[in-house]
């Protein structure tokens, strides 16, 4: 492109295109955060409401919108709080047998801990503990059978 004359004509177009490119993007931004902001109108040139100083608010009306803002807390929190009341599931039982199993289990434990065994010393001694009952009940029904 460059090989070729330029002239005043070709540039003033490439102005104009590269222009109506630039708005079209610019119109493309600002749906884009119009969808962001749940469809409020945005201005196209932001640059203008950034000059804008801040609202000032008294102190009595920041107290006003806090009392207010706690009062529907608070109301909300007792909806929440007499609705989880009445949907409490009742308490479970724990039955003897149960219990009697969980108790077992922990003596169990509490032996093997003041034995000082590790976890794979527990297994061994559990597998060689399965053997013997295996072994036993053979032994049984050998005699059963004979």
């Amino acid at each position: 492109m460059l090989n070729r004359k330029l002239t005043a004509e070709i540039l003033d177009a490439a102005i104009e295109g590269f222009e109506a490119r630039k708005i079209r993007i610019d119109e493309q931004i600002a749906q884009v955060r119009q969808l962001l902001n749940g469809d409020q109108p945005v201005a196209a040139n932001t640059s203008e409401t950034q000059n804008e100083p801040r609202r000032k608010m008294s102190a009595s009306a920041r107290k006003r919108i806090g009392d207010a803002q706690r009062k529907r807390w608070a109301a909300t929190k007792s909806d929440t709080e007499t609705a989880s009341k009445t949907a409490t599931k009742p308490k479970r039982k724990l039955s003897a047998a149960g219990r009697a199993a969980i108790v077992a289990a922990l003596k169990k434990r509490w032996v093997a801990k003041k034995a000082g065994l590790t976890l794979v010393e527990k297994a061994v001694a559990k597998k060689a503990a399965n053997r013997k009952a295996v072994a036993k009940r053979a032994a049984v029904n050998a005699k059963a059978v004979a």
